[in-house]
């Protein structure tokens, strides 16, 4: 009779997990993948590019990005240009600055030791004007050629 209790247990132990994977994978992520760039770094002449397809055009969405750097990354912003190419060919090119540490040098991210992860809402409440595949790249635009420091980019889209 105990092995068929400890059955019993056992099975709605692996239940309840199950339930709780099956719950947390329902989110309303449209979109998340995160690049590793060269350990040797980021050239500005490389973009990292996150192909989208989008099916819905009429909710909204939080766009963001995702930003991992090590604490040996010399600078507390990153100026980036985010160009957009929407499914009927038009291009949008945007310059963006992320703040990664604020003015006394601490480091804005979550994470221990010496790699940090900045979460960044670009935009919320934004409606896509068109469906299909939308290209984003995304390009440094700091002052050098070779960027290093900087360990992952990553694009987020999620339904409001």
């Amino acid at each position: 009779m105990f092995n068929i209790l400890k059955k019993s247990v056992s099975l709605s132990v692996v239940m309840a997990l199950l339930s709780v994977i099956l719950y947390s994978c329902s989110t309303d992520t449209v979109y998340h993948e995160n690049v590793l760039l060269p350990s040797e770094g980021w050239d500005k002449n490389h973009p990292v590019v996150f192909n989208v397809n989008i099916s819905d055009s009429i909710n909204s969405f939080e766009f963001g990005l995702n930003i991992r750097n090590t604490t040996s990354y010399r600078y507390s912003n990153l100026y980036l240009f985010l160009i957009t190419e929407f499914p009927n060919g038009n291009i949008s090119r945007d310059t963006l600055e992320c703040i990664l540490a604020n003015n006394e040098g601490k480091w804005l991210g979550k994470g221990w030791g010496d790699i940090k992860e900045n979460d960044i809402v670009l935009k919320s409440s934004l409606r896509f004007p068109l469906t299909g595949e939308y290209i984003f790249r995304v390009q440094q635009a700091m002052r050098v050629d070779t960027l290093t420091g900087i360990n992952d980019i990553g694009l987020s889209i999620i339904k409001e």
